[in-house]
């Protein structure tokens, strides 16, 4: 259960501003159907972050177990700061849109994604918690969390969300993983 609360809460933070949820608000600017757009960014998540969580697992399979704590709190303090560096809405005009919002909103979010904060996020707590599936669950809904009332609220939403403060409760979020991570080695040890 750590893992899927650690990862919902860690994505639904890290994406609070990231240029998916902008894609959220352009996607709603072009389709009036709120329905498949959600379902749309619920298979690009799936599908992605699954494939991250495997990613994230295979790799903490194959580093030495010393090695290990040291990476992901290093990997956890690069997204902190990360973190702190807004994004940019790059969501021009696409020939996808032309697929209809559940088609368009899957492909535009699964390339999104790929590279994004909460990639990155999804394979460093896949490798950081044993549990993959939860990982997968947990990023996915933190996910949907942030987009959805985006999506629902459109910019309203957007115009009164403090996105520098959120950026930094993103970074602090990551920066207390980290330092978690290292203490259960100090602890153990």
């Amino acid at each position: 259960m750590d893992a899927f609360l650690a990862s919902s809460v860690a994505v639904f933070i890290a994406e609070i501003g990231d240029k998916t949820q902008l894609l959220s608000l352009f996607l709603i600017s072009r389709f009036t159907q709120r329905t498949p757009i959600i379902l749309g960014i619920l298979l690009a998540t799936l599908v992605n972050h699954a494939l991250s969580a495997w990613l994230g697992a295979w790799i903490a399979a194959w580093i030495p177990e010393a090695w290990l704590p040291w990476l992901l709190a290093g990997s956890f303090i690069a997204i902190g700061l990360w973190l702190l560096i807004p994004d940019k809405d790059d969501s021009d005009e696409s020939g996808f849109l032309g697929l209809g919002a559940f088609a368009a909103t899957t492909i535009l979010f699964f390339l999104a994604e790929i590279g994004d904060k909460t990639q990155i996020a999804t394979v460093v707590l896949a490798a950081r918690f044993s549990d993959t599936f939860w990982v997968i669950v947990g990023t996915t809904v933190g996910m949907l969390a942030a987009n959805v009332p985006v999506i629902m609220a459109g910019k309203w939403l957007m115009d009164r969300m403090p996105m520098a403060t959120a950026r930094v409760g993103a970074s602090v979020l990551f920066m207390i993983l980290a330092v978690v991570t290292l203490w259960t080695v100090w602890a153990a040890a």
